[in-house]
């Protein structure tokens, strides 16, 4: 599993947004898409705010719909709702396409990346996505191809050439394709709608309406079950051939066409000045209305104006809109329509007779903006709400100055003052944009002035008024024009921490942000106070004339003419330049013009590049050239021309010394007919031109080469501007070539990062001394602790990896020493100077205790960067000055969440902001409260300096900040316990913790005990309000007439939880797979069941104990220990009476599982966690079902004596389960005494020498652990002879058993039956009554006497044995009755009981009030009540040669003659 806590370092300014598509969901949220490939997360409760930004494109985004991946309760809508979208409430996430062939899934809570893919090249470009109604978890996709003069083609009234389509269903569990309806050319032009409608011919299935701009339609059949992939691709053209294309008649220009809405089987045209209606099975138009004579062209801009688009809207949502509708037959639709200044109309819609009737209810005034701003407006609807979402660019042409601009508008209430032809709606909130946290979250940044959000209650301005406002917030939208980030990247140093933050701008501008990393008090502790030194320092670059479009960092050491350098920074810009900087000193060293066009990217050479390759880049420009630049000759070495196009992606394979350049077919899409030309980097010949898939499949082998070869795991080589979702991601590929390491040429090289003493001067006569030493041995080599990337330009990602940080260096030195199997590490073995003679001691404790030093620095840097500031200033002010953090105060910082393929999910700075997704994700809570506890604990272990400071720290994470936002959503159960198996012992810990004060208001719906009698508590767990509280109260009152219907609802309800195998978005966060959340699941079922079994239902336990066994021997290294460890947990209290007849069963699967690891075994090589899962079955779970089940444990242990080889681990797992009952519950066993030890004896039995072997020594201990915690078994000072007493037997068949230890055989039988010589004064009933027979034994100090104490009758018995030779010539069991007895006198508080009478009460019958009953009760109630009331603290001790002393917990009784 991996736990991957994410921070994002934005820049000064605000995002570009142009929006392209708009989702919603119900009942406040909705996200918007922009051509940059961002889309914003925006929430509606209680104000218009933007929440976040999901990172998973590199292209403009296409379309947006809403989903269900997890199968969900099917919808009991028929199809009457096909028109309108489902009730987005039912639907869990969003799915987005882009123009590259991206298709991603998110998460609607959390915003998580489930999933990222790419489609297949021969699909095309994604243009529309459609829900299928009856399927939320399947979504019909239309792509196309671009034609070259698609332009032309639109406008010609005979198209030359068909335009290609393909129509496929993809499941959005797995973004894969099911089905493809359509392959081929269209009967009509260039795809421009596409709408998924009933088909006329089949009532229950679905056609995949598709149309042009010019009004030409065509239906394409669906079949039933779309996930049968029987029907091939030529069957769906014919199908979709046969119905034809149509265009309706009366229109004059086609381009009139913007837009088409399907609402069932209505279709409405919507031209610039109209919308007309028709019946999708028919040509004819049912109805039609004019915006000629209405609010579009009423204004002074009637001449520019006309409609844009229009909108169904939900009947259900607006139903109390219009409350004098009249009644009929007819169900009322509304439709929205606007222009391109903003201004909208509702139009009310009946149908009825095959006629249908609009007219106009309510307008949405327009806001006027000047001539020169472009607008692309949008309308949804949220609710009850209707949103104008507007995106706005000022009289500048670039296309990053577009900003988004939203109004809020009700849709239940209304102006007082009149429209200006029908009612108005009154306006919510006008102005708000995503560009407010950079008012809130900064004040560093001067001269920019973000939108202020306005809610309006009451009436709404006047149109002069919001005319004023927004002119003057648009204006100031673009104050900072010039401090638009273009371009941006991260350089990180030596891999291990950033290095500094660097941007390009619009304006031609570049900055650096430095780190301070080594400076101040983690290695230098002269620096007390940690405000003297800012955190960064800025550096700025001045030079270009155009937008700095990609940036990239280069480590070198060269000459210029001002001096010598150290670093390169790189830099290609729109003025066709590229310009080469020397980083530390800002200097410029020269400029370079082999392009014509454009600067677009800058490809460093691999890691493990050879010179003089690895002094050389690559640029690529817009011009289609890619040439090959020495930064030590300063000259271009090689150009690679003739490219169809500007090459979007550009690798660099040096294993096989080739560059591979994609040419698209246009820029920013996905096409078959794109190239990739293939270069060989010595020669500057082109090897190979690839066309369509095997171009793209090609591509892909390359980054996968690039990707095992790369140190950092991924394609991009070094510090550079490229985006890191341009190129595919290949999730841990290092991981999987193990010959792979960094070796000391590879991190020595030119290539290679500046070492780390080059960072601080100060510093560098303590870091030198180790530094070949640290870099030979590499501490994190197969995973980097804190991963950098730039997603998009202007925003930094920094990904901390919990395992990573928490792994010390000499844990990782153990594991590439000794391979599979762990290794003891000790810096002064002489295993390690045997491997390197040259590796001296001293050398190694310092280069350890450097690491441990870099490691604590670590952890610092990354709690200064995950810890929420300014929530609690006391714990900030402690942080700062008892654990040595430093605020990042001059950085603009974001919480993350890392998603699929390298995709990201940010919130925008400011309190609200980061609040928000702690409300709304339970992954992001547990994910980050996980990742702050466990390394507050790791500092603990590494400084104890701070030690008040990280536990405080853990202590806020853990239970305070819930409890100063009750409103946080409880991290994730799920998610916690798949850390409960963790390698590091701090996060097992941190994962425990947080899980416990997190369960009581986490517990999962299907799992929780509503209690009726606490109605409180139902409305607190579950917001229940009102008349469902009431029905909870009359359920109440008839508990019987319901409950057997109930119980077994509750139990499908379990069931379908605990077997529920659907990825949810905890899985996909932490990396995990269907398995993991089945088990899971049952993980929390059981933890809860044992832990708070008042919050559970009680059904819960008998249905979760099996799986939990079932997975507990399922021998899982991620999950059978925690199964196990709970099995153990609650065996006693739970688990016990549900699972009591397979107990046996259980503890020989245990057994075949340690015979699996014996000498025995023919397997060769065992996991090491295999070892680990046994360990925790033997020395945990094994000594609980013993105690559970201790008859059937012993005759478990007894059998394999005989069903296992000799030499068996068995037999040893079997006496150390022994010991452990002892010392766990002796009470219990003690009644099986007699079994015990005949089990001891035969595993040391002479006759079996292997087995006597194999065993003798763990016999022998076991032994002495019998006779120490039971008195009544005793051996002789020479251990020659062992005796043993019955602990509870009848009255009158009480007996000693002495065995000789020689040859492990039984030598005589003692009578210690009751009262001893008077049998016939004892009743028939009292002679089977239960007692305690044997207190205590002792043999005499010669070893030839024994003497017994027994409680029961208070009396000693003394028995002369003989001599041992003479014992084994006259060996007979007849008991042998005691030659002396005594009397021991009550001592003080002694209380006489049924067990514990004296011997003359029962001789004469003084006891008359005890009735028959007493004497023949329950046999099994008799055994518990002897059990409770066994003393096992008796001692009998020689203080003489014929005198006993009797003891009672160290206590004289008395002293007694013989």
């Amino acid at each position: 599993m991996k736990c991957r806590s994410v921070t994002c370092i934005l820049s000064g300014t605000p995002f570009p947004h142009r929006v392209t598509a708009v989702a919603t969901f119900s009942p406040a949220t909705f996200f918007t898409a922009g051509s940059d490939g961002s889309i914003i997360w925006w929430s509606l409760s209680p104000q218009v705010k933007a929440v976040g930004m999901l990172c998973g494109h590199a292209a403009p985004i296409t379309d947006l719909a809403i989903c269900s991946p997890i199968p969900a309760e099917e919808n009991s809508d028929g199809p009457s709702n096909l028109g309108t979208d489902s009730i987005s409430s039912n639907f869990t996430a969003l799915i987005s396409a882009s123009s590259d062939g991206f298709l991603c899934v998110w998460s609607k809570n959390s915003g998580h990346c489930r999933c990222r893919r790419k489609l297949p090249p021969w699909v095309g470009t994604p243009r529309f996505i459609r829900t299928l109604p009856s399927r939320p978890r399947y979504v019909c996709i239309a792509c196309s191809f671009m034609e070259g003069n698609e332009g032309l083609m639109d406008r010609e009234t005979h198209i030359r050439k068909p335009p290609k389509c393909t129509i496929v269903i993809v499941d959005t569990y797995s973004l894969s394709i099911t089905q493809t309806v359509f392959h081929g050319n269209l009967s009509i032009g260039p795809m421009k709608f596409m709408a998924v409608v009933l088909d006329d011919n089949d009532e229950n299935g679905y056609s995949v309406f598709v149309a042009d701009s010019a009004g030409k339609q065509q239906m394409v059949s669906m079949s039933e079950d779309h996930r049968d992939r029987g029907e091939s691709l030529t069957s769906s053209h014919k199908d979709a051939t046969q119905l034809g294309s149509s265009c309706f008649e009366g229109l004059i220009d086609a381009d009139q066409i913007v837009s088409i809405l399907t609402y069932g089987n209505i279709i409405a045209f919507i031209l610039k000045n109209r919308c007309v209606f028709r019946l999708s099975s028919s040509d004819t138009v049912i109805g039609e209305v004019s915006f000629v004579d209405n609010l579009f062209y009423s204004d002074e801009h009637s001449t520019q104006a006309h409609v844009v688009g229009g909108l169904f809207l939900e009947s259900d949502d607006v139903v109390n809109m219009l409350d004098t509708h009249e009644c009929s037959d007819s169900i009322p639709v509304y439709l929205v329509v606007w222009n391109n200044r903003g201004s909208a109309i509702i139009y009310k819609i009946s149908y009825q007779n095959e006629v249908i009737q609009c007219k106009p209810h309510f307008e949405i005034s327009a806001t006027h903006y000047q001539p020169d701003m472009r607008l692309s407006i949008f309308f949804q609807q949220v609710n009850h709400y209707l949103i104008c979402i507007k995106s706005v660019c000022f009289h500048y042409e670039e296309p990053l100055l577009w900003r988004p601009h939203i109004t809020i508008w009700s849709l239940n209430h209304f102006d007082d003052k009149p429209g200006k032809l029908y009612p108005q709606c009154r306006m919510i909130s006008d102005g708000v944009s995503f560009t407010n946290w950079f008012e809130e979250s900064s004040t560093q940044f001067k001269g920019l002035d973000s939108p202020e959000i306005k809610s309006i209650s009451g009436a709404s301005p006047s149109s002069e008024d919001i005319d004023d406002i927004n002119v003057d917030r648009i204006s100031n939208y673009y104050a900072y024009k010039g401090e638009i980030v273009s371009s941006s990247m991260i350089i990180s140093e030596n891999l291990f921490t950033p290095y500094a933050v660097v941007y390009g701008f619009l304006s031609g501008e570049i900055e650096v942000v430095r780190f301070d990393l080594f400076q101040g008090n983690c290695f230098d502790g002269a620096n007390a106070n940690p405000h003297d030194k800012s955190t960064v320092c800025k550096q700025y670059f001045s030079g270009h004339t155009g937008a700095v479009l990609c940036l990239a960092a280069h480590p070198m050491t060269g000459s210029a003419k001002d001096g010598d350098f150290k670093r390169v920074l790189l830099s290609g810009s729109m003025d066709c330049t590229l310009r080469l900087w020397d980083l530390d000193t800002g200097c410029l060293i020269m400029v370079m013009r082999h392009h014509v066009a454009p600067v677009q990217q800058i490809i460093l050479a691999p890691s493990l590049t050879r010179h003089p390759w690895s002094d050389c880049f690559l640029s690529v420009g817009e011009d289609a050239c890619v040439a090959l630049v020495s930064l030590e000759t300063h000259r271009v070495e090689r150009m690679f021309p003739g490219h169809l196009n500007y090459p979007s992606k550009v690798v660099w394979d040096e294993a096989r010394g080739y560059i591979a350049c994609l040419c698209q077919t246009h820029h920013g899409t996905s096409d078959a007919a794109d190239l990739l030309y293939i270069w060989d980097v010595k020669t500057g010949s082109r090897e190979r031109v690839l066309r369509g898939t095997a171009a793209h499949s090609m591509f892909d082998h390359f980054c996968r080469s690039i990707s095992m070869n790369s140190i950092s795991g991924t394609l991009l080589n070094g510090n550079t501007s490229v985006s890191s979702l341009l190129l595919p991601i290949v999730d841990d590929a290092r991981l999987s070539n193990p010959a792979l390491s960094l070796s000391e040429n590879s991190l020595t090289s030119s290539r290679s990062s500046p070492s780390l003493s080059n960072m601080t001067e100060p510093n560098s006569s303590k870091l030198n001394a180790v530094k070949q030493n640290s870099l030979k041995q590499n501490p994190w080599s197969n995973k980097l602790p804190i991963k950098c990337s730039c997603p998009l330009p202007g925003i930094v990602s920094l990904s901390f990896d919990l395992a990573s940080l928490m792994f010390s260096y000499q844990k990782d030195e153990s594991v590439e020493n000794g391979g599979s199997k762990p290794v003891k590490v000790d810096s002064k073995q002489q295993g390690v100077q045997e491997q390197n003679p040259s590796y001296e001691t001293a050398e190694t404790v310092e280069g350890h205790e450097w690491v441990s030093l870099f490691e604590e620095y670590l952890i610092r840097f990354s709690l200064s960067f995950l810890h929420l500031w300014n929530f609690d200033n006391e714990l900030d002010n402690l942080l700062i000055s008892d654990m040595k953090l430093r605020r990042p105060n001059n950085f603009v910082l974001a919480s993350g969440l890392q998603g699929d393929k390298g995709s990201l999910t940010l919130t925008f700075p400011g309190l609200a902001a980061t609040l928000e997704i702690w409300k709304s994700s339970s992954e992001f809570c547990a994910m980050r409260s996980l990742t702050m506890v466990s390394l507050a604990q790791r500092l603990i272990s590494l400084s104890h300096s701070g030690s008040a400071a990280s536990s405080a720290l853990a202590a806020f994470y853990t239970r305070n900040f819930m409890e100063n936002f009750p409103d946080m959503k409880p991290p994730s159960l799920q998610l916690l316990v798949a850390f409960w198996q963790d390698e590091s012992e701090h996060v097992r810990m941190a994962a425990r913790s947080i899980f416990h004060c997190a369960a009581s208001h986490a517990i999962p719906l299907p799992l929780r005990n509503f209690k009726p009698t606490e109605p409180s508590n139902i409305s607190s767990l579950t917001g229940i309000r009102g008349k469902q509280l009431g029905d909870t109260m009359a359920e109440s009152r008839f508990p019987h007439a319901k409950s057997q219907r109930s119980s077994q609802d509750e139990e499908s309800k379990i069931l379908s939880w605990l077997e529920s195998f659907e990825v949810q978005d905890w899985i996909s966060c932490v990396g995990g797979t269907s398995p993991d959340a089945m088990t899971s699941h049952i993980i929390v079922a059981a933890a809860l069941t044992i832990w708070y079994p008042s919050l559970v239902k009680p059904s819960v336990a008998s249905l979760v104990v099996h799986p939990l066994l079932k997975l507990a021997m399922a021998m899982n290294e991620k999950y059978s220990s925690t199964a196990a460890e709970l099995l153990a947990e609650g065996m006693e209290c739970t688990w016990k009476e549900l699972i009591v007849s397979e107990m046996p069963r259980l503890i020989g699967d245990i057994f075949f599982q340690v015979e699996l690891s014996g000498p025995s075994n023919s397997m060769k090589e065992i996991p090491v966690a295999y070892f680990s899962i046994q360990k925790t079955l033997v020395e945990v779970l094994l000594p609980h079902l013993a105690m559970a089940d201790i008859p059937g444990f012993l005759s478990v242990i007894e059998s394999q004596i005989w069903s296992t080889a000799s030499d068996s681990p068995v037999h040893l797992v079997s006496l150390l389960t022994l010991i452990r009952i002892m010392r766990g519950s002796p009470i219990n066993l003690a009644q099986y005494l007699d079994k015990v030890v005949n089990f001891i004896l035969q595993t040391i039995d002479p006759s079996n020498s292997v087995l006597r072997k194999t065993c003798y020594q763990s016999s022998m201990t076991t032994l002495k652990e019998v006779v120490r915690v039971y008195p009544m078994v005793a051996v002789n000072d020479s251990w020659t002879r062992l005796a043993v007493g019955d602990v509870i037997g009848e009255t009158n068949n009480a007996s000693i058993r002495v065995y000789d230890m020689q040859s492990v055989t039984m030598v005589k039988v003692l009578d210690a039956s009751w009262p001893p010589g008077l049998p016939s004064l004892l009743t028939a009933a009292s002679g089977t009554m239960l007692t305690i027979a044997i207190s205590a034994l002792s043999f005499s100090p010669d070893g030839e006497g024994l003497i017994a104490f027994s409680e029961h009758g208070l009396m000693i018995r003394w028995w002369s044995l003989g001599s041992v030779w003479w014992e084994k010539l006259n060996r007979n069991y007849v008991p042998v009755q005691c030659t002396k007895l005594i009397f021991v006198p009550p001592w003080e508080g002694f209380s006489p009981n049924s067990s514990r009478s004296s011997i003359m009460a029962n001789i004469f019958e003084n006891d008359k009030s005890l009735d028959l009953q007493d004497n023949v009760r329950d046999h099994g109630e008799s055994l518990k009540q002897l059990l409770h009331n066994l003393d096992l603290s008796y001692q009998l001790e020689w203080v003489g040669e014929r005198k006993v002393l009797l003891t009672r917990h160290g206590h004289d009784l008395g002293t007694f003659q013989l």
